[in-house]
C-alpha cells in the first residue's frame, strides 16, 4: 500500500488520471491525498469533484480556497469569475451531494506517527501543530454546524492583518480560513499576513517573507505539505514540501510519496494555455493575480 499526496488540480480531470497511471495507482490499496482546490479554473471540475468524492476512504482532501469560493457561490455569497469553471457543479442533479461532501472537508489533516500534514496554504508560524489542528477545527466546525450559510457572507477580507488568540467570532474564523487557504507572506517583523502580494519569492518587498522562512517558526520540525503557489519553485528546505506545480497553467502536475524519507516525486508535464515564468511569475500577470 502506497500513500500519495497531489498537488492542486483545479479540475484538470485528465492531467489528473495520467499521473495516476504514471504512479501506478490501485484503488483498492492506495490512498491519496489533495491538497486543495481540487476545483475551478480548469475544464473538468464537475468530473473531478466527483471521482474523488467517489474515492471514498482512500481519499483525504483539505479545503483551498477555490473549494471555499464554490461554497460561497452555493450560498449566494462571492462573485463568480469569468474564469470559473463551477457552473456545471451548481447545476449538476448531484450537486446537493457533492457540495455536502465537500463541505465536510477538513482544513488541516495530521499523521501523528509520521509528524505530516497536509494544508492548503500554509500554517501561521505562531502556531504549534496541535494549535493549528484546533484551529482548523473552529472553521469546520462553523462550516458544518447551524450557521454554516451564515459563514460564507463573512469569510471574505483580509482582516485582521494579525493574529490575536483574543480575537473572536467571525474575525477569529476569518483569520484562520485565510492561513490555511491564502496565505504565502507575512511581514517578517509584525508577522500579519500580507495577502495582497502573490508574486513569485525574489520579487516581493523587503518586509515581507514566504510563511516557512519566518524564524522561529514552532512547525518548523514537522513536515508541512501545502499547495495554492503555482509560482513557487521547491524551495529544498527540509520538512517544506509544496506541491503545486502549474498543472492549470503549463506547469506539471506532482504527487509525492507520503513516507519515511519522502523523496519520491512523480511529475507530469500539462501543456496549457498559461505558461510559468519562475523568475517573474505567470507571463500573464493579470492572469496571475487572479489564479488565487
Amino acid at each position: 500500500m502506497a500513500t500519495y499526496a497531489i498537488g492542486d488540480v483545479q479540475g484538470c480531470y485528465k492531467q489528473l488520471q495520467e499521473l495516476l497511471n504514471a504512479i501506478q495507482y490501485s484503488p483498492n490499496q492506495d490512498l491519496l491525498w489533495f491538497v486543495g482546490d481540487i476545483v475551478n479554473r480548469g475544464p473538468d471540475s464537475l468530473q473531478t469533484l466527483r471521482f474523488i468524492r467517489s474515492l471514498g476512504d482512500r481519499a483525504i482532501t483539505v479545503l483551498g480556497n477555490h473549494d471555499l469560493h464554490l461554497l460561497a457561490l452555493a450560498n449566494g455569497r462571492g462573485v463568480s469569475n469569468k474564469k470559473d469553471t463551477l457552473q456545471d457543479i451548481l447545476h449538476a442533479p448531484d450537486r446537493d451531494e457533492l457540495l455536502d461532501w465537500l463541505l465536510h472537508r477538513p482544513l488541516m489533516h495530521y499523521e501523528k506517527h509520521l509528524d505530516v500534514c497536509m494544508v492548503h496554504a500554509g500554517i501561521h508560524p505562531e502556531w504549534t501543530t496541535d494549535e493549528a489542528l484546533i484551529y482548523s477545527g473552529e472553521v469546520e466546525a462553523a462550516l458544518q454546524g447551524e450557521k454554516s450559510h451564515e459563514f460564507f457572507h463573512h469569510m471574505y477580507g483580509d482582516k485582521p492583518h494579525k493574529w490575536s488568540d483574543l480575537h473572536a467570532g467571525w474575525d477569529r474564523l476569518r483569520f484562520i480560513t485565510n492561513v490555511f487557504t491564502r496565505m504565502r507572506y507575512i511581514d517578517k517583523n509584525t508577522h500579519e499576513l500580507a495577502l495582497k502580494d502573490k508574486s513569485a519569492p525574489g520579487h516581493q518587498p523587503d518586509n515581507i517573507l514566504p510563511w516557512f522562512l519566518l524564524g522561529n517558526r514552532k512547525t518548523a520540525n514537522t513536515k508541512v505539505i501545502f499547495g495554492h503557489w503555482s509560482t513557487l519553485p521547491d524551495p529544498k528546505l527540509k520538512n517544506i514540501y509544496p506541491l503545486d506545480t502549474g498543472c492549470l497553467w503549463g506547469g506539471k502536475l506532482t504527487a509525492l510519496e507520503i513516507n519515511a524519507d519522502m523523496k519520491n516525486v512523480i511529475q507530469l508535464d500539462c501543456p496549457q494555455a498559461q505558461p510559468i515564468d519562475y523568475n517573474h511569475g505567470h507571463k500573464n500577470k493579470k492572469a496571475a493575480r487572479k489564479a488565487t
